[in-house]
């Protein structure tokens, strides 16, 4: 019992809603759809891997209209943790880029001041030896 054309469903999407798509087209519930993805994924044939990524790649997002507003509500919090995620991950890059370029100025500092202060001392050394 199809409900209209097939469409990804994000909002109840574990990873890129091909399943909760699958279930909402035919209207059998989500976990059972998931647990024969397993299945014949494991059991089976690895050709559904494939599979589900071009499905994935090719079939269309459900549109936000045909979303209820508790689906578009969790589809929303979703995008929104998506988003502080990626918001923290580039903070984390910068603060590592500036404390990788820190390191890099003081170890260019330090070589600096052992190049020129040791090097004399060192051939001073060599040369009481001899």
């Amino acid at each position: 019992m199809s409900r209209g054309p097939f469409y990804l469903d994000k909002s109840n999407a574990k990873m890129a809603g091909v399943c909760a798509g699958i279930a909402d087209y035919t209207g059998v519930d989500a976990l059972w759809i998931r647990l024969g993805a397993v299945f014949l994924t494991f059991w089976v044939s690895f050709i559904t891997i494939p599979i589900y990524i071009a499905v994935a790649v090719l079939a269309d997002n459900r549109p936000m209209a045909l979303y209820s507003e508790d689906e578009e509500e969790r589809l929303l919090r979703r995008m929104e943790r998506r988003r502080q995620h990626r918001g923290m991950v580039t903070t984390r890059s910068k603060r590592l880029r500036s404390d990788v370029s820190d390191l890099d100025r003081r170890i260019a500092e330090m070589e600096a001041h052992y190049s020129s202060s040791s090097n004399s001392r060192l051939a001073a050394e060599i040369d009481s030896l001899r």
